[in-house]
């Protein structure tokens, strides 16, 4: 499969380049940076945070999906996953390539956006502490941060393609397990954290489950 991967040297990204050339993918990596890189394949230099249609469009041509690790890293390089997801949509529909998924977070379904400013209060799949206490929290301390993934998914909503979106909690540095819960448009319950490299790995494997388009997917170990 040819798969172009958006942020290739982030924490994600790069986890999803090593499963899909592990797995024998034909991939091409969108970097700021090609130097980062940690394997050897077709790059294309791009900043996500002001994307130039011509090079996603590039970048996108002949690629059967699109998976993307977009994502800011503080609060003040919020706006990339939107501004990002919605050229690299927009580059899509040009060229003709209708699977995209993204990563997200697992609060998201309780924050407000543009296109949803009143969501619901707590998502169904939180237990007591992550709806009194966890999420609150955390969309507190996070906000431009979630605002932005927010509003990135609106963009995915709106775009008319093939999409998944990947709703992990904390993130953690441990290996590819492989052994994770998942939950259609919901958070797992009791799920406080996952690795990075499980979530390349759902990632990747919602590719072949035509079940997961136009979802979003929570998961945790």
């Amino acid at each position: 499969m040819k798969i172009t991967v958006l942020a290739a040297t982030g924490g994600i990204g790069q986890q999803i380049l090593e499963q899909a050339v592990a797995a024998g993918h034909d991939v091409t990596a969108v970097v700021r940076n090609p130097a980062r890189l940690t394997r050897p394949v077709r790059s294309v230099t791009a900043d996500l945070a002001n994307p130039d249609p011509a090079v996603l469009g590039a970048a996108v041509e002949g690629a059967d999906a699109v998976l993307s690790g977009l994502g800011a890293r503080s609060n003040a390089e919020a706006g990339v996953a939107w501004r990002g997801t919605l050229a690299v949509t927009g580059a899509m529909a040009a060229a003709g390539v209708r699977r995209i998924v993204v990563v997200s977070a697992a609060p998201i379904g309780t924050v407000p956006s543009p296109a949803r400013p009143t969501p619901p209060r707590h998502d169904p799949g939180d237990g007591f502490f992550m709806r009194h206490l966890g999420a609150p929290l955390t969309r507190v301390f996070l906000r431009p941060h979630y605002a932005d993934l927010a509003r990135m998914e609106d963009t995915l909503h709106a775009s008319g393609l093939d999409w998944t979106i990947v709703r992990p909690p904390k993130l953690t540095d441990k290996e590819l397990t492989a052994d994770y819960r998942t939950a259609f448009d919901q958070n797992v319950r009791g799920g406080f954290s996952v690795s990075r490299a499980d979530v390349a790995h759902c990632m990747l494997a919602a590719l072949e489950r035509p079940e997961t388009v136009h979802h979003t997917l929570g998961m945790a170990d």
